[in-house]
């Protein structure tokens, strides 16, 4: 059988010729003397389709050569690795042991021992494969994204030890299995610090603080001493819960034990705890103690902490020394800043800081900022304008986008163009109930009842479920919980009703009407009337004036947005019975004193 005809001429292709496959030996090397001749070495492809070939040749030494010779000309990485399989191949042919160990060490040092295809390829030539072996194959699939993948490497292990088990909680908790990384922790006969810290991210990241904040109690009674990472984990799972006691309990014992000096990232997470839990003096006190450090995180929890609080000229001032000392803002700094002056109603201001970011600082804006300022215009009743904003953007809107366009038609009875954002929301975000919610809320708000069956009839035929309203208090040390409706601490229903009851004719006494365009469902006005007393915050409220001193703030967490009959019955409440009153809700927080709320009515 004859040969194929290649022969390599001025402009030829050599990757494609080296693809042939009945290229001989000898025109491989013709080949090789024309990549080094015409300076290919440095095209990636071309030299991984040369080692390739070389490898299998009679003396495969040379593909060590071609690959060191290759290195040695690469300014950048991007594309060697095709050309290391075949590399270690033609080193195990030729007994280049030392070789072999140095191309290992190689991959070692880069980041190619964390690409898949790459460490596969090297994991399956080895003809013994230890306990290291397994876990760089593992970590490799882990940090590629491939959990799957990673599943199955993980379950073949011979062995397993503390690092492929702590790398799978690891992997499980930020890919959303939450479930499987808790098999693998109690399935552990021993756990070390690493094990306890994974276990607790992964309940935080996949929103069980709770649960995180209950492990690493755990952790404490056995003995285990935390490291810096799982500190700011159990802080931010404290941020989430809005447990302003635990929350100092860690700070104290992170400055007792000296945790505090071995991470940066600790003081951000400590300022953006006091800001979820409502005390932002306290989260300003840290900032102050730490700011000296320029550590960019620390600045940008303290304005976004501002920015929840709905103190927008505040956050500027904070901004504004940011400058003055000369520290350079980033993306996430104008997110907390745009979030500010839109909490805090700032319209020329939002606008100004949205292009200084891209003017003074370059800074290329992402859909998040976009959605600041389409919500800020929204807020304000500028509904054509933030739609203009949308035309601008130079991607598609997002669900958070329409649904910010959705809330503002709510607000400002805009009934067709919240018809139009809320389909649009429903079409990006299928099973996102507030979506579906808000867009029934507008029509039931302008009467069109057939609309509102339409939707509800759609969510159960999607089965999805509405999130109902929960609020919770801490008292004497332990969480109380209420549903919209009813209370969830069956002993204290009584109680908590007889005390809304007299809230309510207090109230009334001083002027205040439920506002019934708050109730969504067409009933009668009595029974609109009875549905608005039972929403959640309204019964925490009345269960906190029960069990708490008298001057002492009530502090109060509800999972959704607070209504506007809700917000103005807690500002009575606050001025009537002389307390302060603290919400959190799902978007900011409302401080209530002397009967004002600190959002100024712009939420």
């Amino acid at each position: 059988m004859r040969s194929s005809c290649v022969s390599v001429t001025v402009g030829a292709n050599p990757t494609r010729l080296l693809s042939e496959k009945r290229i001989t030996q000898s025109q491989v090397r013709q080949i090789h003397a024309y990549i080094v001749k015409t300076n290919l070495v440095t095209h990636a492809l071309c030299v991984a389709k040369l080692v390739n070939a070389l490898s299998q040749s009679s003396n495969p030494y040379d593909a060590v050569s071609v690959f060191a010779h290759a290195l040695s000309r690469f300014h950048h990485l991007r594309g060697i690795e095709f050309s290391v399989p075949p590399a270690l191949k033609a080193c195990g042919k030729s007994c280049a042991f030392e070789e072999g160990k140095q191309i290992m060490g190689f991959i070692l040092k880069t980041h190619l021992w964390n690409d898949p295809f790459l460490a596969r390829s090297v994991f399956d030539k080895m003809p013994t494969r230890d306990l290291i072996s397994w876990n760089s194959l593992l970590s490799g699939y882990l940090k590629a994204g491939e959990i799957e993948i990673a599943r199955e490497v993980f379950e073949k292990m011979p062995q397993r030890d503390l690092v492929s088990c702590n790398a799978m909680i690891d992997g499980y908790g930020k890919h959303g299995m939450c479930e499987l990384a808790e098999e693998v922790f109690m399935d552990m006969g021993v756990r070390d610090v690493v094990t306890w810290t994974s276990m607790i991210s992964a309940f935080v990241l996949n929103h069980q603080p709770r649960k995180g904040l209950c492990l690493f109690r755990e952790m404490l009674s056995l003995g285990v001493r935390p490291d810096a990472p799982a500190v700011v984990s159990v802080l931010s799972a404290i941020a989430d819960l809005g447990f302003l006691e635990e929350g100092k309990w860690v700070h104290n014992y992170i400055f007792t034990n000296k945790v505090h000096q071995s991470c940066s990232f600790i003081g951000s997470a400590l300022i953006n705890m006091y800001a979820k839990c409502g005390r932002i003096e306290n989260a300003y006190h840290v900032f102050r103690s730490l700011c000296h450090r320029q550590n960019i995180g620390d600045w940008n929890s303290m304005i976004s902490g501002l920015a929840l609080h709905g103190l927008g000229r505040e956050a500027i001032e904070i901004f504004q020394d940011m400058e003055r000392v000369e520290l350079e803002p980033d993306d996430i700094t104008f997110l907390g800043l745009l979030s500010a002056c839109n909490h805090g109603g700032l319209m020329d201001e939002g606008q100004f800081y949205f292009e200084t970011m891209q003017v003074k600082y370059k800074i290329v804006p992402k859909i998040q900022h976009y959605g600041c300022i389409v919500d800020l215009f929204g807020r304000a009743g500028r509904l054509e304008e933030a739609l203009g904003v949308i035309d601008e953007m130079p991607f598609e809107p997002d669900v958070l986008i329409w649904k910010a366009i959705l809330s503002a038609s709510m607000k400002h009875n805009n009934v067709v163009m919240g018809h139009t954002a809320g389909l649009r929301a429903i079409e990006l975000a299928p099973q996102d109930s507030s979506c579906y919610v808000l867009l029934s809320n507008i029509y039931a708000k302008a009467g069109r009842w057939d609309d509102v069956s339409k939707v509800r009839s759609l969510m159960r035929k999607r089965r999805v479920r509405k999130i109902p309203g929960c609020s919770s208090i801490l008292a004497d040390g332990k969480v109380h919980e209420f549903l919209v409706g009813k209370a969830m601490d069956v002993g204290y229903n009584q109680s908590v009703l007889s005390m809304l009851e007299e809230i309510v004719c207090k109230l009334k006494s001083e002027g205040y009407e439920p506002d019934l365009n708050q109730v969504f469902i067409d009933i009668e006005g009595g029974e609109k009337e009875s549905q608005l007393t039972l929403h959640s915050e309204k019964m925490a409220l009345a269960f906190g004036l029960l069990n708490s001193h008298q001057g002492s703030p009530i502090h109060i967490v509800k999972n959704l947005r607070i209504c506007c009959d809700c917000h103005r019955f807690m500002q009575l409440v606050s001025k009537i019975y002389n307390r302060r009153v603290i919400v959190r809700d799902q978007n900011r927080f409302h401080h209530f004193d002397k009967g004002f709320c600190s959002c100024r009515n712009h939420w």
